[in-house]
């Protein structure tokens, strides 16, 4: 690894010992653990160095009990988010053996079995959100729908992991741009919805790159013989002349709203930057983009260096300007319109940006 990525890592182990003691969620089952503990298992299969695997056991090891029961896990809410952190739980079933891994994915499969649906059979985003997909959901669940039919089904299934990815990008994407919208919703009555389309109003950064990470994700998964990875790929080399369209040029990052940087209050943004040059530089790995994309793979991560990484005098990596959050609806009545994206909280080493940067890191430097 090179100084980057490893400077990245030692940063992590070192300011957070298990990602929850320090966090201001503690022991909340919350998905944003699976986002770094994704980029800690990348170090693991790289360099086979016993302490990252150890520090995905130490943290998921707080949550998980011997009888598979995930402490801060509520199976009725339907909440795709809780899916996330179950896609480390694979490696350490197999490395392991111990059932209480087993069980806590069966109960995590549990959920994808039951999990509300849109009329055209795609997920609910969450219980409390009726007949909404979310950009972000594909990425908390889809990954871990295709490994768990590929682990334990034989594969069986596997055409309704793709389903959902084509239902999410049917249902958002605008034909203009190429960009997909935040979100849809299939009744077309939410107050953030085209009456007439269903979807949100805006392209917001981080719904993309939470969609680019899951396509590549899954596609790792797959042969890439395979009809459900040409469906993938298909998707994918549709999006990333989109989203090569909007990168800023000057910078070489992207906005928190996507397509319209140069509007007052927009801000070039850590996390969907990180999760864009991840997914284009797993791509390449995967020859879905040509090799001669390399170069401007390595511009954009020369730009996310140069724009959001700072060291502390400790030598550690600290990623700044991370929108700390942002979705549509319920009680705090988010409208998805651009004033919205740009007025939710701008905050350094979100763990969603700081592990997508992680990936990216580690991807771009091994290439």
């Amino acid at each position: 690894m090179t100084q980057v990525a490893l400077k990245a890592l030692d940063t992590i182990l070192n300011r957070y010992p298990l990602l929850p003691e320090l966090s201001s969620y503690q022991k909340k089952w919350s998905y944003d653990y699976g986002v770094v503990l994704k980029g800690i298992q990348l170090a693991y299969k790289i360099t086979r160095e016993e302490k990252y695997f150890n520090y995905i056991k130490d943290t998921l090891d707080l949550f998980v009990e011997e009888n598979g029961n995930i402490l801060g896990y509520d199976l009725k809410k339907q909440n795709l988010d809780f899916i996330n952190n179950g896609k480390l739980l694979f490696m350490l079933y197999e490395k392991t053996g111990e059932e209480k891994y087993k069980l806590a994915l069966d109960l995590l499969f549990s959920q994808l079995k039951t999990q509300p649906r849109t009329p055209e059979g795609g997920f609910w985003h969450k219980a409390i959100y009726p007949e909404q997909m979310w950009l972000d959901g594909i990425y908390m669940g889809d990954p871990f729908y295709a490994e768990y039919l590929l682990t334990f089904n034989k594969g069986e299934g596997l055409k309704d992991v793709i389903k959902q990815f084509q239902l999410c990008y049917d249902n958002t994407v605008d034909e203009k741009t190429g960009l997909l919208y935040h979100a849809f919703d299939a009744k077309k009555v939410q107050e953030w919805a085209n009456p007439k389309t269903g979807h949100a109003p805006n392209f917001w950064g981080r719904a993309m790159g939470w969609y680019m990470m899951a396509l590549v994700d899954t596609m790792e998964l797959l042969e890439n013989t395979s009809e459900e990875f040409k469906s993938l790929s298909t998707i994918f080399k549709k999006l990333y002349p989109a989203l090569k369209n909007v990168q800023d040029k000057k910078s070489h990052v992207w906005y928190q709203v996507l397509d319209q940087g140069q509007r007052h209050g927009n801000y070039l943004e850590a996390s969907c930057s990180s999760m864009f040059v991840y997914a284009f530089s797993k791509a390449l790995t995967l020859n879905v983009i040509p090799e001669t994309e390399k170069n401007f793979i390595l511009e954009s991560y020369t730009g996310l260096l140069n724009e959001f990484v700072l060291y502390t005098k400790e030598g550690w990596v600290n990623l700044i300007h991370n929108c700390q959050v942002a979705g549509l609806g319920g009680a705090d009545k988010r409208d998805g319109s651009f004033v919205y994206y740009v007025s939710e909280p701008i905050i350094t080493n979100d763990f969603k940006g700081y592990g997508a940067f992680l990936q990216a890191a580690l991807t771009v430097e091994n290439l």
